[in-house]
């Protein structure tokens, strides 16, 4: 909670569950989210680095929820429930969220399906970054990509704005921690020549506040969540990450630019979550390619790239979206994989395409064709 002291908002922590114990969740079943969060900590080392990184372990499919935060079009209440209740009977466990999801919308529709639910049965990503304010002028059909009116999201890197943030965050989850909080599309890529500032200021109050409220243990472990590999590797040498989510960058669609920055992080001992992949919608359909690739309509060079990995999987009789699901988790840097679903349909088909087996052969066909890279592992392959 926050109290005045002084003047100034502070968050203290009067309560909060501990930490999951390692091992604490496992699953036979495969293609199921299996995850355990163990942190280890010790004296500063420079600057906010510590001697020994966090250690993260989240492995399989997790439950992406823009979708249900009302992305380019509304999701019913019931849809959404039934959505996220079908998952967790089914064995999902990892849930990734956000503020900007619908404005808030996700991080309510989540909270209310875990209620009943086992603490230590299940895991939460959130984000900080950006406040959530109330715009009644804000009438549009589509908002910031999601169907939802009358309020706006404004970036806020303060440490005060990490904190409401963090705080509004947990109200809506109706918990009083979670597993994970990711910094929010801090880079180039989204703040454009205002990336020195915006960098500076998550150097110096965002992630300072985020790594705060991990020594309170009301968060595990901390990271950066984007769509850009330039800013992980900015990051990386600056400051303690537990974890990245990176969106969209390594996927079976493209690995080029991420296989250095996954090749540093492990090294560093900073886990990788990998979301979008799909490529925001580019592979997700089983019949052909979607008509969108990073949140905006495809091009040409885009739509035969894909057209390649849609003939080559056909003639192996392989389902491109099963293949975008498991491609990534071959790489020994990411620990799981999360995919934005909307509803129970989606959830399904997640779970059968993360679990199917699919014919070795299909790798080296794609590698032949230039569709993956040399250097990067394939399932399957030894390690």
């Amino acid at each position: 909670m926050f109290v005045v002291a002084d003047g100034a908002r502070v968050l203290r922590i009067w309560s909060y569950n501990p930490p999951m114990k390692r091992g604490g969740l496992t699953t036979s079943q495969p293609g199921i989210a299996a995850m355990a969060i163990d942190a280890v900590r010790s004296a500063p080392g420079f600057g906010s680095r510590v001697d020994v990184a966090a250690r993260v372990r989240i492995a399989g499919l997790g439950f992406g929820t823009a979708p249900i935060g009302n992305l380019y079009a509304e999701v019913g209440e019931d849809e959404a429930r039934d959505a996220l209740e079908r998952a967790l009977r089914l064995g999902v466990r990892y849930f990734d969220t956000a503020p900007f999801y619908g404005h808030g919308l996700a991080e309510r529709r989540l909270g209310r399906a875990l209620v009943g639910s086992r603490r230590d049965g299940f895991a939460v990503s959130t984000k900080v970054g950006r406040r959530i304010e109330s715009d009644p002028a804000q009438d549009a059909g589509v908002t910031d990509g999601f169907a939802v009116r009358g309020s706006r999201a404004v970036f806020d890197y303060s440490h005060d704005g990490v904190l409401r943030s963090f705080e509004a965050s947990l109200e809506r989850l109706g918990l009083d921690r979670v597993d994970l909080l990711f910094l929010h599309d801090v880079g180039r890529l989204t703040h454009g020549d205002n990336h020195p500032e915006m960098l500076r200021q998550a150097l110096d109050e965002a992630l300072p506040a985020m790594a705060g409220l991990r020594d309170q243990g009301v968060v595990d472990a901390i990271g950066i969540g984007v769509n850009e590999v330039e800013v992980c590797r900015e990051l990386m040498p600056r400051f303690d990450l537990d974890c990245i989510m990176l969106a969209g960058r390594y996927t079976l669609f493209e690995q080029a630019s991420a296989l250095p920055m996954l090749d540093d992080a492990q090294r560093r001992g900073v886990k990788v979550i990998v979301a979008g992949p799909y490529n925001s919608g580019l592979l997700g359909d089983p019949h052909g390619p979607g008509s969108t690739y990073n949140y905006l309509p495809a091009d040409r060079d885009t739509l035969e790239r894909a057209r390649t990995i849609y003939a080559i999987c056909a003639e192996e009789g392989v389902d491109v979206g099963a293949a975008a699901l498991q491609f990534p988790s071959a790489h020994p840097g990411v620990c799981a994989v999360v995919a934005g679903i909307r509803n129970v349909m989606e959830v399904e088909s997640a779970l059968a395409r993360s679990s199917q087996r699919l014919p070795t052969r299909i790798w080296p066909r794609l590698r032949g064709a230039g569709i993956i890279a040399a250097v990067a592992p394939v399932p399957g392959a030894p390690a």
